[in-house]
């Protein structure tokens, strides 16, 4: 059969190969981004009890009415944002679906998609898929700041969803209450959409806060938040996530939605409204990884890698610019096999080749497990 691909330029992910890697040269695995402990055994349990109760049946299509209420008190909590349950909550099937599902939702053939290089892998794929145009704008080493006045430049008549991520995989950096203000300023009276990737909110460290779209008038009206409950409960394998947005936006999201999952793990969803009933459970998170980032980092302080601690996210970019000229992907996949330990190139996230020489090191891992990296990270 001959056929034409709508992806021709896409392989196998970086995150497949390092982690094949890995298995095959039984080296750490600090590479994809998921916790090598468990969830807590009380939500595992609260999961249980949800499939002993019954909820073994569909979920409701916007998902558990208990959650959503969940989702509700926590942005009213935190962000003291109201998204209303029935009509401004949708739990979808991870992250990534929900922002599919939105891309798919808006946009339309030659539709200009603003996005910022190095992104993360789902974005970009996706606009092509609806045979959207994705438009890089590229944060630059080490600091990874947005300059507005490039964006500006960037936005057209053409121009229908910008995405953001904040905090920002996988830089590990986050936005400043400016970067949301100047988004807005530049987004004010326009029909754009905005996407903003915010999984990592709960994971904000050395007293910063996380600036999220809901807290600000004008963005809040135009944007879906994409959250992931994987990410803030250490159970990525459950592939349950969110998105919030207003009614009017919302109603076309659940268009598209009901047809491509309907509904989600019915008892994980009432497992996590159950468990969400303690706040602590999400309000510690920036506590509980900033002590293994510095765990890492202090380790790692006396190596020949340079770095700028992580803002937020459980990942750290390394600079081994001290080290080698090598291309970071040949690097990576050096390290993995001469010195047992895996991570992820940043010049895979950009568009084009780009070397500025950093990995990046995922240290949602046991204290054990980031003893043992750091030892081997210090020898190289």
């Amino acid at each position: 059969m001959k056929h034409q691909s709508k992806l021709p330029n896409t392989g196998t992910t970086i995150f497949t190969i390092m982690s094949t890697l890995a298995n095959e040269y039984n080296a750490l695995n600090l590479s994809q981004g998921f916790p090598n402990y468990p969830s807590d055994s009380k939500l595992n349990d609260l999961v249980s009890q949800a499939m002993n109760n019954g909820y073994n049946q569909y979920a409701p299509m916007a998902g558990n009415l208990d959650l959503r209420l969940a989702i509700t008190h926590k942005y009213n909590l935190i962000y003291d944002s109201t998204y209303h349950p029935e009509n401004e909550i949708t739990i979808t099937a991870g992250a990534t679906q929900a922002i599919f599902t939105i891309i798919s939702t808006f946009i339309n053939e030659n539709d200009e998609v603003i996005l910022f290089k190095p992104a993360y892998d789902c974005y970009e794929p996706a606009v092509i898929l609806n045979r959207g145009k994705p438009i890089g704008i590229e944060l630059n080493a080490p600091d990874y700041n947005v300059d507005w006045e490039e964006v500006a430049t960037k936005i057209s008549s053409k121009t229908k969803m910008i995405i953001i991520n904040t905090p920002h995989n996988p830089t590990g950096s986050i936005w400043s209450k400016e970067d949301l203000l100047q988004l807005q300023s530049l987004t004010e009276n326009t029909n754009i959409i905005i996407l903003s990737d915010e999984v990592y909110e709960h994971i904000v460290f050395d007293n910063e806060m996380h600036y999220s779209v809901c807290l600000f008038e004008d963005l809040k009206k135009r944007s879906f938040i994409t959250a992931s409950f994987g990410k803030t409960f250490h159970n990525t394998g459950w592939k349950i996530g969110y998105c919030c947005a207003p009614k009017a936006l919302m109603e076309e999201f659940r268009k598209v939605h009901q047809f491509n999952v309907f509904s989600v793990n019915h008892p994980a969803q009432k497992g996590l409204a159950d468990y969400m009933e303690d706040e602590s459970t999400y309000l510690g998170l920036s506590e509980f990884f900033q002590q293994k980032r510095d765990l890492f980092l202090n380790l790692i302080e006396n190596s020949r890698f340079k770095f700028k601690p992580s803002q937020g996210t459980y990942f750290q970019v390394l600079d081994y610019s001290n080290i080698t000229d090598e291309y970071d992907v040949d690097f990576a996949k050096r390290l993995t096999k001469e010195d047992k330990i895996a991570s992820i190139p940043l010049s895979v996230f950009y568009d084009k080749k780009k070397n500025d020489k950093a990995l990046r090191f995922c240290f949602a891992k046991t204290d054990e497990t980031l003893i043992k990296a750091a030892e081997i990270l210090c020898k190289i």
